[in-house]
């Protein structure tokens, strides 16, 4: 019975392992950037040897690229377990994730500074924010609940939504310090602004409102299996990544 039981325990140990050595990745590559974080340290802050980093990946870029896929699957699920009901709330949320989650953020800004070459790396720079086919598919039940502008089509809807958050996100980094807005305020002004925008100026139709909550929550829960299907691809296992 005990051997039955041991492959489960190795693959619960391997992925214990995995997260520890990320942990120490993230907080070294916060400290001193991708391009001066090597292997050797990542090993020595996570307390194993050098060679059992390259049993999870077989490359540097592979170890952080997983880092960055784990920090979007913990944004996305912060954001799912908020439980946002609309699309304000819901892009409301997303900014001050992404404001907390220093490393998606600098995905997202292409912060050499921070992540080096890997903002250059095409292959892993997915998106911090998911925008392909389960937001393709919330757009269109808002516009057929009446809660979108029906002048516009859902690629456009997409193109104002995208810009209005990565657009706000980005200014602040260019604005001094006595304009920026606090995390808080800088939310609050995204979530208004995507409103705005995509409002059709009209009350919704009958059931509406539930309609929409229930595909904000369908679209996020898209979006963290998604997401963490990803990660299982880049930590190489099949078990629970969280």
């Amino acid at each position: 019975m005990a051997k039955a039981g041991r492959p489960q325990q190795d693959a619960a140990r391997r992925l214990e392992r995995a997260h520890r050595i990320l942990d120490a990745a993230a907080g070294l590559i916060m400290r001193w950037g991708y391009d001066k974080t090597t292997i050797e340290d990542v090993a020595k802050a996570a307390g194993v040897a050098k060679g059992t980093i390259y049993l999870h990946w077989n490359t540097r870029d592979a170890l952080f690229g997983a880092l960055l896929r784990r920090d979007r699957v913990l944004m996305l699920e912060e954001v799912r377990d908020a439980r946002p009901a609309t699309l304000g709330e819901l892009f409301g949320l997303l900014a001050g994730a992404l404001q907390r989650r220093p490393l998606t953020k600098a995905g997202l800004l292409g912060d050499s500074e921070v992540l080096g070459k890997l903002t250059r790396e095409k292959r892993d720079r997915e998106g911090s924010v998911p925008f392909g086919g389960p937001f393709e598919r919330y757009l269109a039940v808002l516009r057929e609940q009446g809660a979108l502008r029906a002048d516009r089509t859902p690629a456009e809807h997409l193109t104002v939504l995208g810009s209005t958050l990565y657009g706000f996100l980005i200014l602040q980094g260019y604005l001094p310090d006595a304009l920026r807005s606090s995390d808080e305020r800088l939310s609050e002004l995204i979530a208004d602004a995507a409103v705005r925008a995509t409002e059709p100026g009209r009350p919704l139709r009958p059931g509406g409102a539930e309609a929409v909550s229930s595909a904000t929550a369908e679209y996020l829960d898209a979006a963290v299996d998604i997401a963490r299907d990803k990660l299982r691809e880049s930590l190489g296992t099949k078990e629970n990544v969280t």
